[in-house]
């Protein structure tokens, strides 16, 4: 099947999960940024774990967050940048950390214990190197600059500073998600066990109550510690 039919096909579809998708029944609450500038670009820069198959396997020259954000500084030096940690490195349990010092030679905000859902809608562009983040993005109408190559890079929706090769077409925004949502995955209904589609699952995700934030009782360092000692011992049973 073309992909213009696919995307006339699941039209209706794919609108109501982009709808659903960005709704603010499914966004997790979190608070305006306030004192952004008005006079220049806002870029969010999504961290990623760096040791995290999406980095690995993502196929970019970049191989890190730090190196990812002295490469959107180079590349946009008057924009105000916002540096967004992964949790799970910001937690500690995963690599990727940037010291604080070191990101803000080249960011203008770090943003730490915030969701990232809310920051979508207050700048103007997302840049990753292959974070889910960017497509995340583009469901929200917002600029995409990727510096992997991620599922979404490649088809005319977003500024590709490494482009994935062999795409050979432009998709429309509505045919990538048909691909990626609907056509590639397989659901099951988390309350019944069953196979379901997209649109079931959307719906139990915003029913479904959100779960209270908690500190963690282990230290950081004791929880990467952890997280490492872990790493080491799959891997070592892997290889056995």
């Amino acid at each position: 099947m073309e992909w213009k039919q696919i995307e006339t096909k699941w039209a209706a579809m794919t609108l109501r999960i982009r709808a659903d998708y960005i709704a603010d029944r499914i966004e997790r609450s979190g608070v305006p940024l306030r004192d952004l500038p008005r006079d220049r670009r806002v870029i969010l820069v999504a961290g990623q774990v760096e040791d995290d198959a999406a980095m690995l396997r993502g196929g970019s020259r970049l191989r890190g967050n730090l190196a990812l954000l002295r490469a959107v500084r180079a590349a946009e030096p008057d924009a105000c940048i916002l540096f967004k940690p992964h949790p799970d490195v910001e937690s500690g349990m995963r690599r990727g950390a940037v010291p604080e010092a070191e990101a803000l030679r080249h960011a203008d905000r770090v943003l730490r214990d915030m969701p990232i859902g809310p920051l979508y809608a207050q700048v103007d562009a997302v840049h990753s190197i292959a974070s889910l983040a960017g497509f995340e993005a583009l469901l929200r109408g917002r600029q995409v600059a990727t510096w992997g190559r991620p599922f979404y890079a490649g088809w005319g929706l977003t500024e590709d500073h490494d482009p994935p090769p062999g795409r050979g077409r432009a998709l429309s925004l509505d045919a990538l998600v048909a691909g990626a949502l609907i056509l590639y995955p397989r659901y099951r209904d988390p309350m019944t066990g069953l196979p379901c589609g997209p649109e079931l699952l959307l719906e139990r995700l915003a029913g479904a109550p959100a779960p209270a934030r908690r500190g963690s009782a282990v230290p950081a360092p004791l929880r990467a510690l952890v997280a490492r000692g872990s790493r080491f011992l799959a891997g070592w049973w892997a290889a056995r």
